[in-house]
């Protein structure tokens, strides 16, 4: 038995993910095994996890037990967010994955779920001295982080993940510029400290973890194995090519994957949006975010 294996697994409102590996001496993460399955646990709402997405995460923990008992004992750690910390039957679920799997998942709250992503991001980039604003978009929350090589200055969890954004103002085919404008009116709302806070501490760069920025990643190539800096204008000309197009075509578009098409719109509006806030040149995406985060912690 290798016992400097460790397992994370992340479920998250859109995503659950299996990781399994080892921190080596160079202080990255040397993968094993590594699996993606989207649930999507809010596709009928955030409020309840509905019947086919509730057993779509079943079956997904179904297999990554069959994967992890091909690996002997090792640290396993279970982390859930945001649906399963809002969803009425949140704990339903939690209690018949530990029933079925005797797999125990510890449910975390927006503060813990973005210290873990400032350590993912921390070790899958290089952060200079300057102040770079650190989000992670999730299904149904976004994490917000400022801070440097250093530490962690501010952090905020917001309720406006994608697929919340998606229910609350994509409700036309393709969406309208009057749905982007009260999207981005709603945002200026809810994440008021957050606009305080930039101003307050004037982050560089913005750095990008998870989902929407592994698809602007790989709109330039085809797998993020390092950090990749993109400018903001690349962005914009990506995000300008899609913005209102119809499902139908955006589903033509290969660089995007099957899975995030319907909701890259809102996506990239978000990241739109912070970008006019923060008016940076330039998105480092990081390999590493929250689950990654985890094996440079106690956790494991």
């Amino acid at each position: 038995m290798d016992t400097s294996l460790k397992a994370v697994i992340d479920l998250g409102t859109n995503t659950f993910h299996l990781l399994i590996g080892r921190v080596g001496s160079d202080r990255k993460i040397e993968e094993v095994y590594r699996k993606r399955i989207y649930v999507r646990l809010a596709e009928e709402g955030i409020g309840v996890i509905a019947d086919a997405p509730y057993k779509r995460g079943l079956a997904a923990l179904e297999k990554f037990r069959t994967v992890l008992s091909t690996m002997g004992t090792i640290p396993v750690v279970a982390l859930g967010t945001a649906a399963l910390r809002t969803a009425k039957n949140g704990q339903q679920f939690i209690d018949e994955v530990k029933a079925n799997f005797d797999i125990e998942i510890q449910l975390i709250d927006g503060m813990t779920e973005a210290n873990l992503i400032y350590e993912g991001v921390r070790n899958g980039v290089e952060l200079g001295t300057e102040y770079s604003l650190i989000m992670d978009i999730g299904g149904g929350s976004v994490e917000f982080i400022i801070g440097n090589k250093s530490g962690k200055f501010w952090s905020r969890s917001y309720p406006c993940g994608v697929a919340v954004l998606y229910r609350k103002f994509h409700k036309t085919d393709p969406i309208t510029p009057g749905a982007i404008q009260e999207m981005n009116e709603w945002l200026d709302e809810l994440c008021k400290d957050l606009l305080v806070a930039i101003h307050e501490q004037q982050p560089k760069s913005l750095a990008g973890a998870s989902g929407s920025f592994e698809v602007l990643a790989a709109s330039e190539s085809e797998e993020l194995l390092s950090p990749t800096e993109v400018s903001t204008e690349f962005f914009v000309k990506r995000y300008d090519e899609l913005k209102y197009l119809p499902l139908i075509e955006i589903e033509q578009i290969p660089w995007i994957p099957n899975e995030r098409k319907k909701l890259i719109v809102v996506s990239f509006a978000l990241i739109d949006w912070i970008i006019s806030k923060l008016r940076t040149e330039k998105i480092v995406i990081s390999p590493y975010a929250l689950k990654e985060g985890i094996f440079f912690t106690n956790l494991l």
